[in-house]
């Protein structure tokens, strides 16, 4: 049951966020950094695929992702329908690996340390819906801001 919620919660803020990045009128505009805002919104999707890559399909799923972190916040004018695609993809990456992760699963120790200290896989998971939603808002918001110029 927890499982279908986290994938039902996970599917929901992805296409939410494929929905942000479409909506964009100017695609050159996903890469814009506002004064007072700390990210483009491009720069946050790459963040949020990178983010679900590593936590849920390299660590959960044993997908033989690396991540380069830095990349995420430094790389430039992707494609809008290759962050799309990529999107499409880490869908299917958590979809897959939470169709493996029992019930029982979620109650042991997350296989690596995140956080201060060690925490279950349902606590990180949980966190990465809360990271995602997070992180989709600010892409929300730095969409509205840019509408008007």
């Amino acid at each position: 049951m927890l499982i279908n919620i986290l994938k039902s919660l996970f599917r929901r803020d992805l296409e939410k966020l494929k929905q942000e990045i479409s909506l964009y009128k100017d695609e050159k505009k996903l890469w814009v950094i506002e004064q007072g805002v700390a990210n483009s919104a491009g720069n946050l999707c790459l963040h949020l695929i990178g983010n679900l890559n590593t936590y849920v399909g390299a660590v959960l799923g044993q997908t033989g992702y690396i991540r380069y972190r830095d990349l995420e916040f430094s790389l430039k004018d992707v494609p809008r329908n290759e962050l799309l695609a990529k999107i499409d993809e880490v869908i299917a990456v958590v979809e897959n690996t939470l169709d493996k992760v029992s019930e029982a699963q979620l109650q042991e120790e997350f296989p690596i340390l995140i956080f201060d200290e060690k925490k279950s896989v349902l606590f990180t998971l949980v966190h990465l819906t809360t990271h995602l939603a997070y992180h989709l808002g600010q892409v929300n918001y730095h969409r509205r801001l840019l509408a008007h110029t």
